[in-house]
C-alpha cells in the first residue's frame, strides 16, 4: 500500500520499495493533469543530491508530458531554488522538487507548489485517489524538458540583496551536509568574496560524512570540531539536505530556529512574526515587547498558508525553517537566512550575548514516541479531552492548535502527532530543569494512561 507516501506537507517515501517507476509515473501524470486544470501551463521540475534522483526525475518526468503540461529542467539545487523560479520573473506556474530534506539516503520525495501555494493537507490526501486510479497505466518514457538556469539568477539575486556583504572580513564555517546547498553556496561566497571555510559542498546522495539532519546535534560534529581548532572563526552555518532549514551555532551555543527568530525580529522594525507551537515561550514573550507575535501549527505548508492570511513578516519552526517576507517571498529558505545572519554580524549585533540576556529557561529535547500511524490522532484527542476534565493539575490554559500545548505558569508541555511519520511528539519546557523533568514525568504518565485504555 501507497498511503503512507502521502504525507500532510508532500510525498515522501523508500526509493524502490514505495517510490518505484509505476507510482511515480503516476504522480507526474496527474500533478499534471491537476495543474492544467489549475491553469498552469509549465511546471519547473528540480532535484537534490539524492542517489535516486535522476531516476525518479524520468519517470516523473515521464508521467508529466504524458498530461501534456511543459516541463522545465532547474537541475541539482536546493528546495528555496525551486520556490524562487515561480517569483523569478514570474515565468513559471507550478514547481516539483525531487527531494526528502533532511531523510536517510534511502528516502526520497516531492515538495509541489502550484501557483504560489503549497500542494498540502486534505488536497494531497484527495489527489493520492487519483493517482491509484492510474497506478497501472501504461506511461512510456518521455524525458523531454527544456533546460532552465535558476541557479545563475538566484546567485545573481542574492549578490545584488547582500552587496553590502561583498568583502566582509568575517571568518565563518558553513557545512553544506554532502547536499544541494553546496551548488549555490560556492559560487555565491565567491560572488561576494565573503571568508568561508566550507566543509562537505560536493553533492553526494550517499551522505558520507553524516546524515543531512542539522538538528540531530551528532552530525554536527565536525563543523563544532572546526571551530573549536580554529580561534579566528566566530560562527558556523549547517545545512539539511535540501538546504530549505539552517542551524547556526558559535564555539560554545547552537541557536535553534526560535532563537534566531528572535534575532532575526530584532533586526525588522515593528515586526509582525509567527512561531509554531514548539517554539519557546521567550519568542512569545520577547517579540511581544516589541512587536506583534502570533502561534501557529507546526509545518512549512500550514505556516506559508498563515503568513498570508496574517500580514506575516518572519515565521519559524524550531527545526530550523525560516521565512521571510520582510524583504523576500514569505518560503522557507536556509540560504537566504544564512545572509540574514551574516547581516546581523555584519550590523554589530551579538547573537550569543543576545541570547544569553533572555531570561533562563530549561527545554528538553524533542522527544519522539513510536506509535502506530492508525492511533496517532486519536491518541492526540484523548489527551486533549483528559487536560480539559482536569487530568493535569496546575494547568492555566490549553491550546489546541496542533495538538496539545498546555501553559502551567512556570513552564509549558507540549504532545502532538506527527505529520510526516508514526510518532507523537513531546517538548517541555520550564524555569528550572527539575520543573521541566516533572513536566515531562506529568504529560508521559497521562499518555501512558490514555494507551493503555485505548488497547484494552
Amino acid at each position: 500500500m501507497l498511503d503512507v507516501i502521502f504525507r500532510e506537507y508532500d510525498i515522501r517515501g523508500l526509493y524502490g520499495k514505495e517510490l518505484h517507476e509505476k507510482s511515480v509515473k503516476a504522480i507526474g501524470y496527474c500533478l499534471g493533469q491537476t495543474m492544467l486544470k489549475r491553469s498552469c501551463k509549465n511546471v519547473s521540475v528540480g532535484y537534490d543530491a539524492r542517489y535516486s534522483a535522476k531516476e525518479l526525475f524520468g519517470y516523473l518526468v515521464s508521467g508529466l508530458n504524458k498530461a501534456g503540461i511543459k516541463v522545465y529542467n532547474i537541475g541539482l539545487v536546493p528546495t528555496p531554488l525551486g520556490y524562487f523560479s515561480l517569483y523569478e520573473g514570474l515565468k513559471f506556474d507550478a514547481n516539483i522538487m525531487i527531494t526528502a530534506s533532511h531523510n536517510p539516503k534511502e528516502y526520497n520525495g516531492f515538495k509541489i507548489t502550484i501557483g504560489k501555494e503549497s500542494f498540502f493537507g486534505t488536497e494531497l490526501k484527495e489527489f493520492s485517489k487519483e493517482v491509484y486510479k492510474h497506478l497501472d497505466d501504461e506511461i512510456e518514457d518521455n524525458f523531454d524538458t527544456q533546460s532552465y538556469d535558476i541557479l545563475s539568477l538566484y546567485v545573481e539575486f542574492m549578490t545584488k540583496q547582500f552587496s553590502f556583504l561583498k568583502d566582509f572580513h568575517y571568518k565563518f564555517a558553513i557545512d553544506c551536509s554532502n547536499g544541494a546547498a553546496g551548488v549555490v553556496i560556492e559560487p555565491l561566497i565567491k560572488a561576494l568574496n565573503l571568508k568561508a571555510h566550507l566543509m562537505f559542498a560536493n553533492p553526494d546522495g550517499q551522505f558520507p560524512n553524516h546524515n543531512p539532519d542539522p538538528t540531530e546535534e551528532r552530525n554536527l560534529e565536525a563543523v563544532k570540531n572546526f571551530l573549536s581548532q580554529n580561534e579566528d572563526y566566530g560562527l558556523a552555518f549547517a545545512f539539511d539536505g535540501d538546504a530549505d532549514r539552517i542551524v547556526a551555532l558559535s564555539k560554545t551555543h547552537i541557536f535553534c530556529g526560535d532563537e534566531l527568530c528572535y534575532l532575526f525580529a530584532k533586526n525588522i522594525p515593528n515586526p509582525r512574526i509567527l512561531g509554531e507551537v514548539k517554539c519557546s515561550k521567550n519568542l512569545f514573550d520577547e517579540v511581544a515587547k516589541f512587536g506583534t507575535i502570533f502561534m501557529g501549527k507546526t509545518g512549512h505548508s500550514n505556516i506559508k498558508k498563515m503568513m498570508k492570511e496574517k500580514d506575516i513578516d518572519l515565521a519559524a519552526e524550531v527545526s530550523g525553517h525560516i521565512f521571510f517576507k520582510h524583504r523576500y517571498f514569505g518560503y522557507d529558505d536556509g540560504i537566504y537566512a544564512f545572509l540574514r545572519a551574516l547581516e546581523l554580524v555584519y550590523k554589530g549585533f551579538d547573537l550569543e550575548g543576545m541570547i544569553k540576556e533572555l531570561p533562563k529557561l530549561y527545554t528538553t529535547p524533542e522527544i519522539k514516541i513510536p506509535v502506530n500511524e492508525e492511533e496517532k490522532f486519536q491518541i492526540v484527542s484523548e489527551f486533549q479531552k483528559a487536560v480539559e476534565k482536569g487530568a493535569l493539575e496546575g494547568v492555566k490554559s490549553l491550546c489546541e492548535i496542533d495538538g496539545a500545548r498546555i501553559d502551567f505558569g512556570y513552564g509549558w508541555a507540549l504532545l502532538r502527532a506527527s505529520n510526516t511519520s508514526a510518532y507523537l511528539i513531546t517538548r517541555f519546557e520550564a524555569n528550572s530543569l527539575e520543573q521541566a523533568n516533572e513536566l515531562q514525568d506529568k504529560v508521559m504518565n497521562l499518555f501512558n494512561q490514555i494507551k493503555a485504555k485505548l488497547k484494552s
